[in-house]
């Protein structure tokens, strides 16, 4: 499920249409329409919430947009533009007919219904998603439903790596040396960072016998990466579990190709 849906998600982080949506509102990067949109179903919370619950960003990251990028657009109105924009780059890429058929809308109707039929204790962003109305549109309610599944999942993400002892730099070099990234420091979501804190965090993956001295996994290490994506995923079952096995094996096949215009358009 987390393949067939991932790339309905990914139209919020790479097509157009939401950046353009969020920068008609006056936000004057990506990431100030990033972190007040997608932190905005948590309500006017302080940036320390935003920060522990996003998890990954280095800290003060979420401080240079929260409050602020919610004193230029209230939070209810860059959620709204994000979700219409994304919505509309599912439309485009899918093309009218796949986006007006029974098909879409009956898998929209499914993902919905386990996307809203999981518990939320300990799952703040989910809970967050979960105080919102779904839409009825049925492009807009997939990638609602879609996006509430992400949600879900990453909280479960955030337990399994705070089980783990692993914060979220070092999430990101764990991240990297599955992808094969080396040197790790290179990835998109380090590279930036100041070297002293770059070091830092090596220096600790080290210390730990996570990685060997050259940057690269130890078998611990790739065993450490590897139990915290199977809890990962065991932790982002219980959705799944409100659908009986034959509306599960519907979904995916209705989903099917959806996904797959999704990701020939690279979700873009």
């Amino acid at each position: 499920m987390f393949e067939l849906l991932e790339p309905i998600c990914l139209v919020t982080y790479l097509a157009d249409e939401p950046n353009e949506e969020l920068a008609a509102l006056g936000h004057r990067t990506y990431w100030d329409g990033y972190f007040a949109a997608r932190a905005a179903p948590l309500g006017r919370v302080p940036a320390q919430v935003v920060h522990a619950a996003f998890y990954s960003f280095a800290e003060g990251e979420a401080a240079r947009h929260i409050p602020g990028a919610w004193e230029t657009v209230p939070p209810e109105e860059s959620f709204a533009a994000w979700r219409r924009g994304s919505a509309a780059a599912v439309r485009r890429i899918v093309g009218e007919e796949l986006a007006t058929s029974p098909g879409l809308a009956r898998a929209a109707d499914l993902t919905a219904a386990a996307a809203t039929g999981a518990p939320t204790q300990g799952r703040v962003l989910y809970a967050g998603w979960r105080s919102l109305p779904v839409p009825t549109e049925p492009v807009t309610r997939l990638w609602h439903a879609a996006t509430m599944l992400r949600e879900h999942r990453g909280d479960g993400h955030v337990a399994a790596l705070v089980g783990a002892r692993i914060g979220g730099t070092e999430a990101h070099v764990l991240s990297a040396l599955r992808m094969g990234v080396h040197p790790p420091e290179s990835f998109g979501r380090l590279h930036h960072l100041p070297r002293a804190r770059l070091a830092q965090v090596m220096a600790g993956l080290r210390e730990r016998g996570l990685i060997d001295a050259g940057g690269r996994f130890t078998e611990a290490g790739r065993a450490t990466a590897q139990r915290i994506e199977d809890l990962t995923d065991e932790l982002a079952a219980a959705p799944y579990d409100t659908l009986s096995p034959a509306e599960l094996d519907e979904l995916t096949a209705l989903l099917e190709p959806v996904t797959a215009r999704m990701v020939a358009a690279g979700s873009r």
